[in-house]
């Protein structure tokens, strides 16, 4: 059976915050008729899950949707606010239904709860009815299932980590977390390396697969179910590995959105992928992050990553109102004869809370990276093992489902490993 085959039969889908899937390319117009309607569209079609549609909203409700589209083709979809009596309404849209092209959805917004008004609606073909007030989040949730295949499985959960400097540990805690899920929490789970020339999930993994992810990225046209279930290397029962070749036989050069395909293939394929951001700046990395289902900004406890990861904190902060901040780990935390920022003071400039510390243990790691093992490999009950676990459980939303079960054996396990 194929890696991806697998994971479909696998339980645990990651729970946490809901995931709203990004809109495919589609047009929409929305006809608002009051500011506050009108200005929630306006957040809704800014957010990130809009990038690839093309919206447009103006006033006038269903009396100006009618005389737009007596002549014109209608969108994918069309949003419709109300103020009017239902009989007015239902009027509007039966002269629209002579004008709408074949396949265009129609959406509308009101200012009352009537179950009779909803059902005559629903009767005339309209796809959805949502009473105002709204969040956007409301809206953005609506227009994504208007998309989603009726008895689809959840969409999986994209989180992206990336370091606010070179060298503080970012793919060491990316692969360590990846890990922690798949095994502590039983969500399967991939790991996306995304630093095409240097990768190192493939050594911290101790795979070497003959092909990863710039076969994905370089023939999206070859992109499908069937080749990425060839490209992922297995690494557990619940994880698998998109490994970077890490050879300089080409420049990367990439689009924005290079990525954007094997991305939702992936997001419909396994509940949970992390992906090991590299620390460049660039339109793909950017839109990268700000993409992500959750963003883990990881630093050392120092005044560049200080600085850095205030930067990347803000920007996420600017450009995701209606998601969760980023996450901020602090990595390398205790090294010895090394001033430090205290943890504290970080999350007083950054204005976010730290969600963990990892303590440096050159020992631990060292031997971790050299023998391609995680660290809960090398050291089962550990403080760094638990710091892993926590930033799993705090970014899936899940508990530790599977730690209680396998915390008896596991440092015997070990141990007779090492024998071994």
């Amino acid at each position: 059976m194929s890696a991806v085959q697998d994971f479909e039969a696998q339980p645990g889908d990651v729970a946490g915050e809901e995931v709203v899937a990004p809109l495919p390319r589609i047009t929409l117009q929305a006809f608002c008729e009051t500011p506050a309607v009108a200005a929630t569209m306006q957040a809704a079609i800014a957010d990130r899950r809009m990038d690839k549609a093309h919206a447009r909203i103006q006033m006038g409700g269903p009396a100006a949707a009618v005389e737009a589209f007596r002549t014109a083709p209608t969108p994918n979809v069309i949003v419709l606010e109300t103020v009017s009596d239902p009989a007015a309404l239902i009027g509007h849209l039966d002269l629209l239904s002579e004008s709408c092209d074949a396949g265009t959805k129609v959406v509308v917004i009101g200012h009352v709860n009537d179950v009779q008004l909803y059902r005559d609606l629903i009767r005339r073909g309209v796809s959805e009815y949502l009473i105002a007030p709204l969040e956007t989040r409301d809206v953005l949730r609506t227009l994504s299932e208007l998309y989603v295949a009726p008895g689809a499985r959840n969409l999986g959960r994209i989180i992206a980590v990336m370091g606010a400097k070179g060298g503080v540990g970012a793919s060491t805690v990316a692969h360590n977390v990846a890990w922690s899920i798949a095994r502590n929490l039983d969500a399967s789970t991939v790991i996306v390396d995304l630093d095409i020339a240097f990768g190192t999930a493939g050594l911290d993994f101790n795979q070497d697969p003959p092909q990863g992810i710039a076969e994905a990225v370089f023939a999206p046209e070859r992109l499908d179910a069937n080749l990425l279930d060839r490209l992922l290397s297995r690494c557990s029962d619940n994880l698998a590995l998109l490994a970077a070749p890490a050879v300089l036989d080409r420049t990367l050069d990439l689009s924005e959105d290079a990525f954007e395909p094997l991305f939702d293939l992936l997001r419909a394929s396994v509940p949970c992928v992390v992906l090991d951001v590299p620390h460049v700046w660039s339109g793909w990395t950017r839109r990268v992050l700000m993409s992500a289902d959750e963003i883990v900004v990881v630093a050392g406890p120092e005044l560049a990553s200080l600085r850095n990861a205030k930067n990347l904190v803000d920007l996420a902060r600017a450009s995701r109102p209606n998601d969760s901040g980023a996450r901020l780990v602090l990595n390398q935390v205790g090294m010895p004869k090394r001033p430090e920022i205290d943890a504290s003071e970080f999350a007083k400039a950054l204005g976010v809370e730290v969600l963990t510390s990892v303590p440096f243990d050159a020992q631990l790691f060292g031997t971790a990276a050299n023998n391609g093992q995680m660290i809960a490999e090398v050291q089962p009950g550990g403080k760094v093992t638990e710091a892993f676990i926590q930033i799993a459980s705090a970014l899936t939303g899940r508990g530790e489902a599977k730690r209680g079960k396998r915390s008896l054996f596991e440092p015997l396990v070990a141990k007779l490993r090492r024998r071994a």
